[in-house]
């Protein structure tokens, strides 16, 4: 049986599969065979004579836990079937429903899900008196979902200085309690009480702890570095008597601190088992030598990890391509006019592309290249831009300004952002209007003759003036100042950043990325007006459908890549402040997630990977300018002539300053071998400045050429060259790594230490040569 289920292994894989007792850890790179590993070592266990019973295997998702069951089955039919296999929670359910009466638990439980969870926090709220516009449902749902990942009470909450110590905390805390009492008065628990309250039962009952320990003698986990605190205990726990645990997973793929993962947990997991075994799986099943070999000069800048380094036996025919734009719509038209010879040409089908990105609302111009392409494509993990419920809202108040009759619309909004109108009074209004044969807009005027109250009517009659108002500017203004006026003046934007939640940030994001797709309108379209605008958005889920017979191409964020492949990958966006993504270039922790998430989307390539990135992109409708993410000069793709880069963190090059297209390649994708050359098309560039003018910012809205930029013909007699090492009394130590104009206009881009660049006038700057 053993030469049976190690027949078609490789030597490391084997190792981890002959390994069966005492702590033992399993690398397993991106690719490398990780659950064949895991079903094949459970397999060898029972044909060694363990009893199933005596297996607990567990992992986070009920797809992963149904696919190792059936692969269990098929290595070892009948036996097999009866390992456990199942995700933290399921097994912690299980648990709790048949321990519910030695743990003083009503075995009728339920179990709510986040919605249920908002709602009970929502009658908190409301019960304590307290402002749900400073304390957002979401928010506080997720506070008390993050405390009890780290085995937090809500006592434990209210002191903590991380609480304690401010007004929010000390409310936050006080919510969890009131929440936690209704649950228990519902007979109710959330996904957090299912682990914690599990995690306590084994704590407090010691013959509780010693049945389970006896029962499952042989643990294994799947994903390890995405384990949070309540279930690295749990797992301890569990295992503390026999120690038969086999943990699995990649520290390099450990992107999701955000929910609560500790990577820690992976990393100090031969500190928790000094006698642990350790195996590294590093022959990669899925990509190209050059694919893996770029993505492992990405992740080795990372100092928090384990050393590791994938190869592969698959033949060198990929290619790994640097492909830069002008602008986000030239980024997903080039990549358009990559796949559609080759998925219309039968050399691939749509089904084999995928776009990754890092934010939400970047998939917004994809979705419109590929629909003026006629190429079929998916976005998950999410609905479609113009889906939204944020899209469509302001969608909604434009619709209204343009026909105020527009009953839809003003249903939609009229409470959007809350008013005080509910929905008695909407529904008492529309009653009238349907009588009287009129629009609920023209039955306003009527609202405290049908019976609404004072507060309702003002609202009302509020409302309806702050449409009115944009009456001279609807044909007369143009729409993006009419949107931008709409998502400002309405307070809609306004709760949203006081909401201040992962999910009121990405809303916020695809709202600025609305504000861009106007702009976008208005410069490419004849009829400029708010009707051709809500024409052409009309249009746009009224053309024909493309030909899906070849599958579609998969639009999604990174973090959902994980776990899926490819044979053709375009990772987009990649520029400093995008990806990696705001403050976290300054924060080492959050630096190196964001090179894992990058080492994440790279390794889903099977033949050819693309790094996207453009120098310029629209952010509310301004122009950017960007510069290229360091993750592209660490994947290689740089100019080895130049001195830049002093540190690790930020190893930029002048010429990928600059922007060039290359490939690392043996045969490429059709024209993307030869991509089009856009160096003398002029851009515009919105100078990143603040209100210290003595720092040497250039003021906003100046304009720069491509031509002024690298090419200006003018005599240059100052002492600031490219390559320059220079001192900022602010910034630190940097260097110039572009420059343009002469004389009293001369500008500089200088990427200091801190890995901030910033572009400054030479001659108020205060630079000191070194």
């Amino acid at each position: 049986m053993k030469e049976i289920l190690t027949k078609n292994l490789n030597s490391s894989q084997t190792k981890a599969v002959l390994c069966t007792e005492g702590p033992l850890i399993i690398f397993a790179g991106a690719g490398t065979g990780k659950t064949r590993v895991i079903t094949h070592r459970i397999a060898y266990l029972l044909s060694l004579g363990v009893a199933p019973q005596s297996v607990l295997a567990v992992t986070f998702t009920n797809k992963a836990a149904s696919e190792m069951k059936k692969r269990i089955s098929d290595l070892i039919p009948g036996t097999g079937a009866n390992a456990w296999v199942s995700t933290f929670h399921s097994f912690c359910a299980h648990f709790l429903h048949a321990e519910a009466s030695r743990i003083s638990l009503n075995p009728d439980f339920l179990i709510y899900d986040f919605t249920d969870q908002k709602n009970v926090v929502k009658d908190c709220i409301r019960e304590l008196n307290i402002d749900e516009k400073r304390f957002k449902l979401s928010t506080i749902a997720d506070k008390i979902s993050r405390a009890k990942d780290d085995l937090k009470s809500p006592s434990d909450m209210a002191t903590e200085a991380e609480y304690a110590s401010d007004f929010f905390g000390t409310t936050a805390a006080k919510i969890y309690g009131l929440y936690q009492k209704k649950l228990e008065r519902a007979n109710a628990v959330d996904f957090g009480d299912l682990i914690m309250l599990t995690v306590s039962a084994l704590q407090q009952h010691s013959g509780l702890l010693e049945h389970y320990r006896e029962k499952y003698k042989y643990i294994m986990v799947d994903e390890y570095q995405d384990t949070n605190h309540a279930q690295y205990i749990f797992i301890k726990l569990l295992a503390g008597k026999h120690r038969n645990i086999c943990v699995v997973g990649d520290d390099d793929q450990s992107v999701y601190s955000w929910r609560g993962a500790d990577i820690n947990n992976i990393l100090d997991f031969e500190k928790d088992y000094p006698n642990a075994k350790s195996v590294k799986l590093e022959q990669n099943y899925r990509s190209t030598p050059k694919i893996l070999s770029t993505a492992n000069q990405v992740v080795k800048h990372n100092n928090a990890r384990i050393s590791k380094r994938l190869w592969t036996n698959n033949p060198d025919n990929g290619s790994v391509t640097v492909l830069k734009a002008v602008n986000e719509t030239d980024e997903a038209t080039k990549i358009a006019e990559l796949i559609c010879p080759n998925a219309y040409g039968n050399k691939y089908k749509f089904s084999d592309f995928a776009v990754f990105y890092r934010t939400n609302a970047q998939s917004r111009t994809f979705e419109d290249a590929f629909r003026e392409f006629r190429i079929p494509y998916t976005v998950v993990g999410t609905l479609r831009f113009y889906d939204r419920a944020e899209i469509k809202d302001i969608m909604a108040y434009l619709k209204l300004i343009h026909n105020p009759n527009d009953n839809v619309s003003f249903k939609r909004v009229i409470n959007i952002p809350r008013r005080g109108i509910g929905k008695t009074s909407i529904e008492t209004l529309e009653k009238f209007a349907r009588f009287k044969n009129m629009s609920i807009w023209q039955s306003v005027p009527f609202a405290q003759k049908v019976g609404l109250t004072k507060g309702p009517v003002k609202a009302l009659n509020s409302f309806t003036q702050f449409i009115k108002n944009f009456s001279a500017l609807k044909n007369s203004g143009s729409v993006k100042l009419i949107t931008e006026k709409v998502i400002t003046d309405s307070g809609y934007l306004k709760e949203l950043e006081v909401e201040n939640t992962s999910e009121s940030k990405i809303k916020i994001e695809n709202i600025q990325e609305l504000i861009s797709a106007v702009d976008d309108f208005e410069t490419r379209l004849s009829d400029k007006s708010l009707a051709g605008y809500l024409t052409q958005i009309a249009l746009i889920n009224d053309i024909d459908s493309p030909d899906e017979s070849k599958g579609k191409v998969t639009l999604m964020t990174l973090h959902l890549a994980k776990g899926l492949e490819f044979d053709n990958v375009f990772i987009c966006g990649l520029e400093e402040g995008l990806f990696p993504i705001g403050e976290s270039a300054f924060n080492d922790k959050e630096l190196e997630e964001e090179r894992r998430l990058m080492y994440v989307g790279m390794t889903r390539a099977r033949k050819r990977l693309y790094l996207c990135w453009s120098t310029e992109r629209k952010v509310y409708g301004k122009t950017i300018w960007n510069m290229p993410s360091r993750f592209i000069a660490e994947a290689g793709f740089q100019d080895e002539s130049a001195e830049m880069g002093q540190t690790r963190k930020h190893s930029f090059q002048n010429r990928l300053s600059q922007g060039f297209n290359r490939t690392i390649q043996n045969g490429g994708l059709g024209r993307g071998q030869n991509f089009r050359s856009f160096n003398k098309k002029p851009f515009k560039a919105e100078i990143l400045y603040t209100n210290a003018q003595s720092y040497g910012y250039m003021p906003p809205g100046g304009e720069i050429t491509k031509d002024e930029r690298l090419d200006n013909p003018a005599e240059d007699l100052s002492p600031y060259k490219i390559g320059t090492a220079v001192s900022h009394p602010v910034f630190g130590r940097g260097q110039i790594i572009e420059k343009s104009g002469a004389g009293n206009d001369l500008k500089l881009v200088v990427l200091f230490e801190t890995g901030q660049w910033k572009k400054l006038l030479a001659r108020i700057a205060n630079l000191t040569l070194i």
